[in-house]
């Protein structure tokens, strides 16, 4: 991957729990349906793979021109294999013609005890 947003940051030793994110993707002007499309079309195959636990995309109330995705995984290594899948790749090495700027990505470490 290209960019250091998407460097995935090792679990700590003590960690247990599932691995988290949250990403934030601005629309370039008049590319927002276009991003909102590409954006949704990942959700269903995303959801199928194996350690996917959450997936969801959503979009601003108050800007339209964003979006913010959450996403749950069992482990790093099932999202290091999300991150591999050909349609996450295709859409990794073309998101710059829908993009202004580049994903905004943090790792997150669950806090709470995870319930599925």
């Amino acid at each position: 991957m290209s960019s250091p947003a998407l460097n995935l940051p090792a679990p700590e030793r003590d960690e247990s729990s599932p691995y988290a994110l949250v990403g934030q993707a601005r629309a370039k002007p008049g590319k927002a349906e276009a991003l909102q499309a590409a954006l949704l079309a990942l959700v269903g195959p995303t959801r199928k793979e194996d350690g996917a636990l959450q997936y969801h995309v959503h979009r601003d109330r108050d800007d339209p021109d964003v979006f913010v995705f959450y996403e749950v995984w069992a482990s790093v290594a099932h999202l290091e294999a999300h991150l591999s899948q050909p349609y996450v790749q295709s859409f990794l090495q073309s998101r710059h013609t829908l993009l202004a700027g580049d994903l905004d990505v943090r790792w997150l470490r669950m806090a709470s005890p995870y319930q599925a």
